[in-house]
């Protein structure tokens, strides 16, 4: 009896079938003890002879010697398959892992090739306060600073350079990238007077590199 899935991957169609096959036999040995029952319940191994060494004649000894030659057959059979059924089980779980794995390091991988390929940031938000143009752009605390108009990593000196961004851009929205969990975001940000301090209503760090 050829295994499902040989000479290829187990799928778990091919369990499902093995699984069938197996409740197929139970119900077929099911049978089998079933007809020995009704033969005067005669089992697997009572005498099929009388007293007197003769045939006995008050049952179908035809019927009883095939269903126990059937019975034989059949426990071989649900043996085999109950073994192919735990060898396909352990050969799905096994695939299953080395998928899972495989998954996990191409995730690693490709989050490890994001990281080197984010632009480097030179500040980061610290607070945040609600309501304010800084909190209506979308901006984050730990957002972590890349672009804020033209200030980036390259001619950051001091927060100073963004103050003066800030101050000549009232009004007028700035570009603003940052990253944000491993990911680039851009917002657009607008400074301008609102009921609290400053023009932003958010709080910028340098980054200690």
């Amino acid at each position: 009896m050829a295994e499902p899935g040989e000479g290829r991957p187990v799928t778990v169609s091919d369990v499902q079938q093995l699984v069938r096959r197996k409740d197929e036999v139970e119900a077929q040995i099911k049978a089998c003890y079933e007809l020995l029952e009704g033969q005067k319940g005669v089992g697997m191994h009572e005498p099929l002879v009388d007293a007197e060494g003769f045939p006995r004649s008050d049952i179908d000894l035809y019927q009883v010697r095939t269903a126990r030659h059937n019975i034989i057959c059949l426990q071989n059979d649900h043996k085999a398959l109950m073994k192919q059924v735990e060898e396909a089980l352990h050969k799905l779980h096994a695939r299953e892992k080395e998928k899972h794995a495989k998954d996990e390091a191409e995730a690693l991988a490709e989050a490890m090739s994001q990281k080197q390929s984010l632009p480097q940031a030179f500040a980061k938000v610290n607070t945040v306060t609600p309501g304010s143009p800084a909190s209506v752009s979308g901006l984050q605390v730990d957002d972590e600073i890349v672009e804020f108009g033209s200030v980036n990593a390259n001619n950051f000196q001091n927060l100073q350079n963004i103050a003066t961004v800030v101050q000549h851009s009232e009004g007028r929205p700035l570009s603003v990238t940052v990253i944000r969990g491993g990911r680039r975001v851009h917002v657009g940000l607008t400074p301008k007077r609102w009921s609290g301090k400053g023009l932003l209503g958010c709080n910028i760090v340098p980054l200690q590199r």
